[in-house]
Formats: structure tokens, C-alpha cells, sequence
């Protein structure tokens, strides 16, 4: 359970997705317990979501850690689909809701069985 904490408290999201279509999405965003950043930018054909800094001291968490997704857009902000987490080889199912300048991201493994939910805020 701490590894799947870690993994999605320090990582977001990527999406094969092109820019385009998933407005408001990229930059830089702020975990909300003020553990993590991260830049959230195309990476070839997908979107990925790169730690750019983490408090010193967090476990299980580094800069340059990155969330490789398979996600699509659907209305309102929701994005739904698959995560790829190469340090800790673990895949996820996530949502992500973008609004404005707040999003929510909420992965889960086992068959959906443990769930983690994150809030971030953009950073301008």
C-alpha cells in the first residue's frame, strides 16, 4: 500500500493524447501537500507527467520520476484511462479532472480494490 501511495502521490499523468485536445492539462502543478511538482508536457506521441522537484526527505519519491498515461478526454474536464509508472513497473486505472487551475487525479490497482487520490493547483 505505501509503494502504491508513493507511486501516485509523486507522479500525475501523460496521455497519448495530442496537445490539442487535452487543454488545460499541461504545465506545472503543485502536489497539495506541498511534496512535489511536476511539469505535465508532450513526450513524443504521449503526454507525460515529470517530477521537476521534491521536498527533501519524501520517501520513494525523486525528481525525474516520470507517469506515462493512456488516457481520453471526455466531457468537462475528465480524462479516464491507463497509467504506466517505469520506476516501480506498475500500472494503474486513473481519472483525471481538470478545472482550471485545480485537477484531481485518482489511480487504482488490484482491480480497483486500493485507490489514491491527489489534488494540485497550477503554478503560474
Amino acid at each position: 500500500m505505501r509503494l502504491v501511495t508513493g507511486a501516485l502521490a509523486c507522479l500525475l499523468i501523460a496521455a497519448p493524447v495530442a496537445v490539442q485536445a487535452a487543454p488545460g492539462i499541461e504545465g506545472q502543478w503543485a502536489r497539495g501537500d506541498g511534496n512535489a511538482k511536476v511539469r505535465i508536457a508532450a513526450c513524443g506521441s504521449d503526454i507525460c507527467a515529470i517530477n521537476t522537484w521534491i521536498k527533501p526527505g519524501t520517501p520513494s519519491e525523486k525528481a525525474g520520476d516520470k507517469l506515462v498515461m493512456t488516457i481520453k478526454p471526455g466531457s468537462d474536464g475528465h480524462y479516464t484511462g491507463n497509467a504506466f509508472d517505469p520506476q516501480r513497473d506498475l500500472n494503474y486505472r486513473i481519472t483525471v479532472t481538470v478545472n482550471g487551475d485545480h485537477m484531481t487525479t485518482k489511480g487504482c490497482i488490484v482491480a480497483g480494490l486500493i485507490c489514491k487520490g491527489v489534488d494540485w493547483t497550477r503554478i503560474h
